[in-house]
């Protein structure tokens, strides 16, 4: 476990958490989380991971213009349904995503895990995008990919960070349950 860990960590954990309760603040906080997971990433050639980071942060910015523009009068966020068309669409990018970023990092890497990694960062960007578009299912995938990067940092002995991901999807529960109850239907 390294300082630069620590820190991503406490930052990410802290981004995620103002995320779940719909605070403007998630953005910054999260873009800074992005730019120490991505040195971490490198550090440790999770490669599809640490691309992932830098696409989180094109989606932060997105994310950011897209929920000053959907607040209620009050500054609440206001959270949209997710239509049956567009999720299956964006489930299928995460299956070709995945397929053709595993292909890559497997062929032209010397990535650690480049099929789980891929995997795991291809659905994590519908996540995010559906996320930014404020979407309550967001937080099932989130959960369901959390599951796994627990496994997967476990496994290359990022025990902090396994950790957070672990915190990460008890905060996915109340990220679901706090936007169900504010959805409108």
């Amino acid at each position: 476990m390294s300082a630069l860990e620590i820190v991503a960590v406490i930052v990410s954990f802290l981004g995620i958490w103002l995320t779940a309760v719909r605070r403007m603040l998630c953005w910054p906080i999260n873009l800074l989380a992005c730019a120490l997971y991505f040195k971490l990433f490198l550090d440790v050639r999770l490669y599809a991971d640490m691309v992932l980071q830098a696409l989180f942060g094109i989606a932060i910015v997105y994310g950011w213009i897209v929920w000053a523009r959907g607040k209620e009068d009050d500054g609440d966020v206001v959270v949209e349904p997710l239509r049956a068309g567009p999720a299956a669409i964006a489930l299928a990018a995460g299956a070709i995503g995945a397929v053709t970023i595993g292909w890559g990092t497997s062929h032209y890497t010397d990535a650690a895990l480049p099929w789980i990694d891929s995997g795991l960062s291809s659905f994590s960007l519908v996540a995010q995008y559906w996320t930014a578009r404020r979407h309550r299912e967001s937080w099932l995938l989130w959960v369901a990919v959390d599951v796994i990067y627990v496994g997967m940092f476990v496994f290359k002995g990022l025990m902090l960070t396994a950790g957070l991901y672990a915190a990460m999807i008890v905060l996915a529960g109340l990220g679901y349950r706090r936007w169900r109850t504010a959805q409108r239907v």
